[in-house]
Parts: C-alpha cells; structure tokens; sequence
C-alpha cells in the first residue's frame, strides 16, 4: 500500500544539527579521544552562578505549599500568574517610565520558545528580515513554518532579507532596501555583544511605522546593560507600542537556564488588519501551552525583592568581570574584540587565513576551549568568534592564558602579534 503521509518538507531544508548541538557533538567527540583533557566551556550562554537565597527559598516554599491540601494548586493561568505580571510591570517598566501593564505581559518557559512560536500568529506570506550574524532560531523557525523560501550556498534563504551587521557599520544593521513585514532585532546582541541607541532604535520604530511592519524586540540582555542612556526596552522610545513586541528572559538576568520562565511583552496598542495581536497571542497559549509552573512563577517574583535584586546584580556584575577578562587579556594580546561592555558575549575576529570552524577546532585541540564559530550566525559572521562570561573566572582567565598560547604562532604568521 502507498504511504500517504507526508512531513512537513521545509524541515529538510534546515541544516543537519542546530548550531549548539554540533559543538556538543565535536565536543563529545574530542572528549572521548581525550579522557584527560580539561575542557573550558566559553561557548554555550549558559550561567554557571548559582541563585540567589532569595530565589531558592522562594522556590522552595512553592513546592512545599504544593504538598498541602489548603495551598495546592492545579492548572494556572495560561498567560501567568497575576503575582509575577504585576511585579514585571512595575518593576521593568513603570520603574523606567513605561506604562506597560500587567496584562500586556505574557509569562512563558523562554524567549527562545516565543521567539520561535510569534510566527504562529503571523501570515506565511510575510516578508522577514534578520540581522546578519543572528541567533540561528530567528532563521530557522521561519524556515519551519515555510516563510524562508530555498536555501542557496553562500547566499543564505531567498526569502529573507538578511541585514548585514559588519564592522564598518559597528555591527548595527542599516535599514533594508525592500520593504519587510517582520523585523528581528536583538539587543544588547547576540552574537556581537554590541548595544543600540535610542537614536538608532529610533530609526527602526520610524521604519516599522511607516511601513506596517512588527519589530520583534529580542531583549534577553538588558540587564547587562552597563553605559547610561542607552534603550533597556524598545518601549522607551515613542511610538513602540504601535509596531513592536518584546521578549525578555530570567535565564540570563536571573540564571534561570535551568528554572525556565521569561516573558513577552504585547501592548494592546498593536494592531495589525484589525487585529489585537494581544488577544491573539493569549489564543495562541491557551491552545497550545498551559503556563510556567507555580513554584518557579514564586522564584521569578522574588527576583524583584530587595534580597533577589541584590544577588543578582551580584551574579551579573561577576560575569560583567569575566567579560572584561576575557575583552582586555585578548585585545592585549593583539585580537580585535568587540562586545563584553553591555554584554556576556564577546566577539574576536580570527587570525588571518582560518575560518571560523577551523579556529574553533584550534582552540579546541590546542587549548582545550570551546567557544562559538561566527559562521553559525550567518554569512557575515564568518572570520569571527563568540565568547562567553558565563563561566567561572578561575576557568575564564585560564581559557584565555590557553587561547593566547595555543594562537601564538598562528597570530605571528598573519601579522597580528
């Protein structure tokens, strides 16, 4: 008999492994090879810190009542708890001036998650665009759900107006020629680890409203910003609440990467063929999601409590010194790096003659390190490399005395030493 199913052929068009996953597998590899090797982790933008008092004690108190008849609770509400919803309000926003309300807040297990599922409410036929390096999911899940049309080497999806962030421009992409429904931006930015003005978010905001377009405000690293007077929400600057949603995360303002809770915001003031994409967004979590789980809901409010908020600027601050370690100990040593001001992530240009898997695999066969290839962000990523902070500093300075030693040679032969 015929096979009549079929599969969701746009899947086929994604590369083999998502990004992290083939370092996991080189790595796994390498490991094997090599029992005895001290492997120093600044790839994946996972924290190491553990919570803060606060956060646990609250945590743990969620759980207990979960045990008790008279404070045990079922279901949630699929869009979170009022609790956390208020405390994100007034904390986030009302705090910097910016009336967003409790209900415009959606509370979900991450930004990646919503980053990834916003398209749902979109149609197929938009047009996106993305900066150039970008964080693979941006890409890929537009390719999932059939928005990004054929891949061509070298070139990148036909249907994705890709916007390059190079060196020349400070790594801030420019304004695209053609017209795009779906603008992706980030901020403070993975991978670069630059920031953004009002000025220049400014220009986006005006874009996006004369146009009709949605910005998609990926804003996971606000609170690694450290220079004053730059945008910590897209929702500072006038006109936002009419053309953009933003997506925050407690996994790296918190270290919640093993917690899982961040949120997106939706005004109500966004409205698109007639459409609150606020009442569709909470459509589309009643169906398919059934909220983040109590106790953790309790651990995310107690961030904003006096004990919580110290302790994370505490974990914050210790990765900010590892950033610093790992920008001043390579630009010392004569790489050009950017970003690990307002960021966790720095961003090197490889020595001259390698590509980007191929200093990765350098770094990790002669120094034990493992770090980001700039060319699984995107084509103009490639001659580049991210490096993490969110290790320990004892790990961070070691990781960065082994790149130094293992590049030596390599940095003489093309000039940068």
């Amino acid at each position: 008999m015929q096979n009549l199913l079929k599969i969701n052929q746009n899947f086929a068009k994604l590369p083999a492994n998502y990004l992290f996953v083939e370092i996991a597998d080189r790595v796994a590899k390498y490991s094997r090879q090599h029992p005895q090797a001290e492997i120093l982790r600044l790839g994946i933008g996972d924290v190491t810190r553990p919570l803060p008092k606060a956060v646990v004690e609250a945590a743990s108190k969620a759980s207990l009542e979960m045990g008790e008849a008279d404070t045990f609770r079922g279901y949630g509400p699929e869009n979170g708890y009022s609790f956390l919803r208020e405390a994100i309000s007034k904390n986030d926003f009302r705090s910097r001036g910016v009336d967003i309300s409790p209900d415009e807040i959606f509370i979900s297990d991450g930004a990646k998650s919503d980053t990834g599922s916003i398209g749902d409410i979109f149609g197929l036929d938009n047009t996106v665009a993305v900066c150039d390096p970008v964080y693979p999911v941006y890409v890929d899940t537009n390719v999932m759900a059939g928005r990004a049309g054929e891949y061509h080497e070298g070139k990148g999806f036909d249907r994705i107006v890709y916007l390059p962030c190079r060196r020349e421009n400070g790594f801030l992409p420019e304004l695209p020629s053609q017209r795009a429904d779906m603008i992706y931006l980030c901020f403070p930015n993975n991978p670069t680890g630059v920031a953004i003005t009002s000025g220049e978010l400014q220009k986006w905001v005006d874009y996006a409203l004369r146009n009709g377009s949605v910005i998609l405000y990926d804003a996971a690293y606000e609170a690694f910003i450290t220079e004053p007077d730059l945008p910590h929400s897209i929702f500072e600057l006038p006109g936002a609440k009419k053309c953009a949603i933003e997506f925050r995360s407690f996994s790296k303002t918190a270290g919640f990467t093993g917690m899982r809770c961040a949120y997106t915001v939706i005004p109500k003031e966004l409205v698109f063929e007639g459409y609150s994409v606020n009442k569709l967004w909470a459509r589309r979590q009643a169906t398919k999601m059934n909220g983040v789980s109590y106790p953790v809901q309790r651990a995310a409010e107690a961030v904003y409590t006096e004990e919580g908020h110290q302790g994370i600027l505490e974990n914050i601050a210790y990765y900010h010194r590892n950033a610093e370690i790992i920008r001043g100990g390579l630009a010392k040593a004569g790489f050009e790096v950017y970003g690990g001001i307002n960021s966790p992530y720095v961003w090197l240009k490889v020595p001259n003659g390698l590509t980007s898997w191929e200093f990765f695999d350098l770094l990790l066969k002669k120094a034990n390190v493992v770090g980001t290839p700039g060319s699984g962000f995107g084509a103009c990523g490639e001659g580049y490399f991210r490096l993490t902070s969110f290790n320990t500093e004892a790990a961070t300075r070691k990781a960065v005395e082994h790149i130094i030693s293992a590049t030596a040679s390599t940095r003489r032969d093309s000039g940068q030493m």
